[in-house]
Order: structure tokens, then sequence, then C-alpha cells
């Protein structure tokens, strides 16, 4: 009898997984606002359920004793009317607000791999740190992230139409940040550093080919890639930066004017095409 694999790993991958009329329990509803316990639920029946609430006019949802469930939210696009606000508590998995498309998430707590992984639209706001490929191809909305960032943040970060999508670090960052950058605006705000301290990264923007990048603190030329260069800022520069400082500074209950104090440099790519000799097209 021949093995039909693609049958199997379905079989395999859905093994154990409630159907959504099992996990009434584990919903509490008043009106348009709802609270989960994830605590009991494998990441399929936790966005099962989470679209179930939203599909029935769900708009407030908290969601609690969350340990590594994937993809939250990404199963929200296509519902009419979705205005969603998921406040997450816990430590979701990866790929947390993938194809993002208008909802709002914030998370208190910290937040693994490919947090906007595909980002479109919306807001995620984390009060903690989150892993690495963060803001991967994102092209529109905003994140926002209370500490540090793992490796490659901002890898393929891209501008679509008239969408300019913001990623606001408040901490450092690991090697390969703002890697084949195309497009967006990048905060690295190094308030984790000490005094004199660089920041982390290696090889920032190798590759890069788009967007701007602005750091506060410290990052010598030997951290950058061949791509890029480092730049004073002008004074559409300090525009740019106060308002999104300004808006990280809201969600997090900082000062402003505080984070404006530490000195900002911009990081632009050097060409349009670095790699033009690599290929023929």
């Amino acid at each position: 009898m021949a093995l039909n694999l693609k049958s199997g790993l379905r079989d395999m991958f859905l093994e154990g997984v409630r159907p959504v009329s099992e996990l009434s329990r584990y919903i509490t509803a008043s009106g348009p606002q709802v609270r989960i316990d994830a605590l009991s639920l494998k990441h399929k029946e936790l966005n099962d359920l989470l679209r179930e609430v939203v599909s029935k006019g769900a708009r407030e949802i908290t969601i609690k004793n969350v340990f590594g469930q994937r993809y939250i939210s990404t199963r929200l696009n296509g519902i009419s009317g979705c205005n969603v606000n998921l406040s997450i508590y816990g430590t979701p998995g990866n790929d947390l607000g993938a194809f993002l498309n208008g909802q709002r998430i914030t998370v208190y707590g910290n937040a693994q791999d490919g947090v906007g992984n595909t980002m479109n639209e919306g807001e995620i706001i984390i009060h903690g740190k989150a892993g690495d490929v963060v803001a991967m191809s994102m092209r529109g909305g905003k994140i926002f992230i209370r500490n540090n960032v793992g490796y490659r943040a901002a890898i393929h970060m891209k501008e679509y139409n008239d969408k300019i999508p913001v990623l606001v670090v408040g901490g450092t960052a690991q090697d390969f940040f703002g890697e084949y950058m195309a497009g967006g605006i990048v905060l690295l705000l190094g308030l984790s550093l000490g005094e004199g301290k660089n920041h982390n990264a290696g090889y920032v923007g190798t590759g890069m080919h788009g967007g701007v990048m602005y750091v506060r603190g410290s990052m010598q030329m030997s951290q950058l890639g061949k791509d890029v260069g480092i730049y004073e800022t002008d004074d559409r520069d300090l525009e740019i930066i106060r308002r999104y400082a300004g808006e990280f500074a809201q969600h997090f209950g900082l000062n402003t004017e505080e984070i404006l104090q530490g000195n900002f440099r911009k990081i632009l790519p050097l060409s349009k095409r670095p790699y033009k000799n690599t290929y023929a097209y």
C-alpha cells in the first residue's frame, strides 16, 4: 500500500487537536470583551478559538497563560470589520502577528522569533524582548519592542505603495540588523546600554538598499556592513525620530525628552543595487 506522506503529516499535525465546539470552557465573555485561558490549548486550538470569537463580534480580547503558542492572530485576516485589540499575557511563540492586517497586539512579556513577519498594517507592542527576524519582510504598520531583539531584525523590511513600516527597539540588537532592508524606518534606541557601551550588532545593514535606520548611542564603522554608511541627522530626521520615539515612550511610560537627549545618527544604503555585479538581469 502506497504511503500518502502529505496526508500522514497532516494527520500527525492535527492529532489530539480539539474542535472549536469543545473549547468553550476556556472562554469568558462579556459582550465584545472576551478572555481566553490558553494554558491547556495547542497553538491550532488557540488560533481556531480566536478566529471563532472574532467572527462572532469580539473586539477586546485578553489571552492569559500563553506559553509558546505560535502564529497568534494570523487567521484573523478576511473577517469583515476586524478592528481587534488583542492583549497577550505570557510568551507567544514564533510568527506572532504574521501577515497582520490592522489589528493591535500588546504583549505583556517577551516574544519569540518572527514577530510581525510580512506584516501589512496594525500595531504590535511588546513589553519585553523579542527573538530573531523581527519585522521580517514587514511592509506596513508599526512594531514597538521595549527591550532587545535578536539576530536579523528588520531583514527584508520594505515599503509598499504608500505604506511605510516602522520598527522601534528600545534596547539593542544582535548581528545583521537591517539585513537586505529595502524600505521603512527603524529606530534603535540603546536604552539598555551602559554609559559608553557600543551596540551589540555587527554586519549592520548588510545588503541594505532602501529605507533608513536611526541609531541612538555608540556604533562604530567597523560594525557596519560594506553596503551602508553612517551620517549625521538633519531637521527632517529629527522630526521622524521625535514622532516615533514619542509613540514608543507613550506605550511604555517613558519620558520622550530623556530619550531625545541621546545622540542619534542615521544609517543609509550606499546603493539601491548593491549586488548589481553579482546577478545578470
